[in-house]
């Protein structure tokens, strides 16, 4: 009876080995884009946390009272936003072990979609405990930051694995003029400086996740001119990375990628203008917050596109 047992779950093992996908298809696709959307959704339920005062509404972790693995009616609404977001852990988790599974027959061919899904597999467990840790340091500011900047992170590996997964396998080389390159690295360069500067704005203003929470001691609107001038250089280089896109090969698609990466900026500034003008309402500053992330996702699709399988495309001089 055991060896017919086992004989049942080898069979399983075999169908569902034979079900995963050997090349590209629908479902692989479908997934990558799955964690790119999850990925970009938590920011925006982490946010809701922080500018509700959620922050300890599960005062503890990694059960969310001494007592209790989930919130109680008595913590309230509170309890209830910050539970929620932790159960958000457990879908990001799924999508990142489907992910995975998807491509994993592929590994040999496609080892750069197998290394970026085994990535973000590990990333996700690393990024929930690091949440733990904002919890157990009653918000610390600067660990608070670190659990956003670990997201950006994970945004851009999510948005890297999109853009690889419509990719050719097989050696690149760059396909576009070494100053369009240079232009897009610095651009890239000034964006992770803009968030960063971002997080520091953040940790120095009114939003803490809960009243008694610390501050990082930083004059908030000085901080917020400090954000807006990486921001602007950011925006002035993306203005050329658009007018440049012109002259380079069509199939790179960086006049769709460049313009997408503009009108999330342009969007981006709004909105920051906006929500510092109006005394930062919460449902503005979460935007603002997604749109960083979406600022990054944008970004990491220019840089990725600059490169092109060797022979498919003569590369591009200098000139």
């Amino acid at each position: 009876m055991l060896r017919r047992l086992w004989n049942r779950i080898v069979e399983i093992g075999r169908r569902f080995w034979a079900w995963l996908p050997s090349t590209i298809d629908r479902r692989v696709i479908v997934l990558a884009w799955a964690t790119l959307v999850v990925q970009i959704g938590i920011v925006g339920t982490g946010g809701l946390v922080r500018l509700t005062g959620s922050g300890l509404g599960c005062p503890t972790w990694p059960q969310c009272t001494d007592d209790s693995l989930i919130a109680t009616p008595e913590m309230g609404i509170h309890g209830v936003i910050e539970f929620g977001n932790r159960l958000l852990t457990f879908v990001l988790v799924v999508v990142a072990i489907l992910m995975f599974l998807f491509v994993v027959r592929m590994r040999r061919e496609r080892g750069d979609l197998f290394w970026l899904s085994l990535g973000i597999g590990l990333y996700v467990p690393l990024q929930a405990i690091i949440g733990g840790i904002t919890v157990l340091t009653n918000l610390n500011p600067y660990v608070v930051g670190l659990h956003y900047f670990a997201s950006v992170l994970l945004v851009a590996l999510s948005a890297a694995l999109v853009v690889r997964v419509y990719a050719t396998p097989g050696p690149r080389a760059l396909a576009v003029p070494r100053w369009y390159a240079m232009t897009t690295h610095l651009t890239s360069f000034f964006v992770l400086v803009t968030v960063v500067v971002g997080i520091l704005v953040t940790g120095s203003g009114p939003h803490a996740g809960d009243h008694g929470a610390a501050r990082n001691g930083l004059n908030p609107e000085f901080m917020q001119h400090v954000h807006s001038w990486p921001a602007y250089i950011t925006f002035a280089l993306t203005l050329v990375l658009v007018v440049g896109a012109r002259r380079t090969p069509p199939a790179l698609r960086l006049t769709l990628w460049s313009g997408l990466l503009l009108a999330v900026e342009l969007v981006q500034i709004a909105v920051g203008l906006w929500q510092a003008r109006a005394g930062l309402p919460i449902f503005l500053v979460n935007i603002h917050m997604v749109l960083a992330v979406m600022l990054v996702a944008a970004m990491t699709a220019v840089v990725m596109n600059l490169t092109a399988p060797t022979g498919a495309l003569p590369r591009t001089a200098d000139s």
